[in-house]
């Protein structure tokens, strides 16, 4: 009788499995699939029984660097970071064989098939809509596997060098063109403003006068300015009238 304890006590002690918070345990009786070990510790009957560990935490996985060719025919190369997690752990063991490498050849696949369908411009400015359309394609694909794909992120998009001479040249173009808009809006506001000016002056008596004073006295400040002065014509012809001999016959 003491014997039979011993090997009963020893038979629990061996059955007793742990599973830990983070994940879930897929149990076989005989073969068939009979529930999900929560965490803690639980026992699995030796021979008769078994069970496979599914982690339930957020998983990251790199996609390797894809060639892949825009709606306007650049060939680009890309790569991503796909996170997901197990959503329901015994579709994770029943559905699908390896699921960590099933996941990754449907990212690869569905990155290139959705970089096909967008031209170089919106692959470059609009990367987040672009990830987002991926993330849900992959997502709806693996829901039968048990699987949710929280995001996917593009992080690198690298092009033929001639294309980012093309790019640099069209970006410098760019530049140079809002630089000439600018200085053209600018001398528009400049001569819009002297023309006002140049109105009120005319428009007030002595005010041209006294601007011209406040540009003397704006101009002296500065010794090592040599100063001008622009004599009208009727001063000098009435220098010429005192200059000229009276008539005594």
């Amino acid at each position: 009788m003491p014997y039979f304890i011993i090997l009963v006590v020893l038979l629990i002690i061996a059955s007793i499995r742990q599973i830990n918070q983070y994940q879930r345990g897929v149990k076989f009786t005989l073969g068939r699939y009979t529930g999900i070990m929560e965490p803690g510790w639980r026992l699995v009957i030796p021979v008769f029984q078994s069970y496979t560990k599914v982690d339930m935490r957020v998983r990251a996985v790199d996609v390797p660097d894809q060639e892949a060719i825009t709606k306007d025919n650049i060939s680009v190369r890309v790569n991503a970071v796909i996170y997901y997690r197990a959503s329901a752990a015994e579709k994770v063991v029943l559905e699908v064989e390896d699921f960590v490498y099933a996941i990754s050849q449907l990212a690869q696949t569905t990155m290139r098939n959705v970089v096909g369908e967008v031209e170089l411009d919106e692959l470059l400015s609009q990367r987040d809509n672009v990830s987002e359309r991926i993330r849900a394609i992959v997502d709806k694909l693996t829901d039968p596997w048990g699987i949710k794909v929280e995001s996917v992120d593009l992080k690198d998009i690298t092009l033929p060098e001639e294309m980012k001479r093309v790019i640099g040249k069209q970006a410098e173009a760019e530049r140079e063109k809002r630089a000439v808009i600018i200085k053209a809006e600018g001398e528009v506001m400049a001569a819009s403003n002297m023309a006002k000016a140049a109105d009120i002056l005319s428009g007030s008596q002595g005010a041209l006068h006294l601007r011209t004073l406040q540009s003397i006295n704006d101009v002296s400040s500065d010794q090592s300015n040599t100063i001008i002065f622009a004599i009208p014509l009727e001063v000098l012809r009435a220098f010429e009238r005192f200059n000229k001999p009276k008539n005594t016959g």
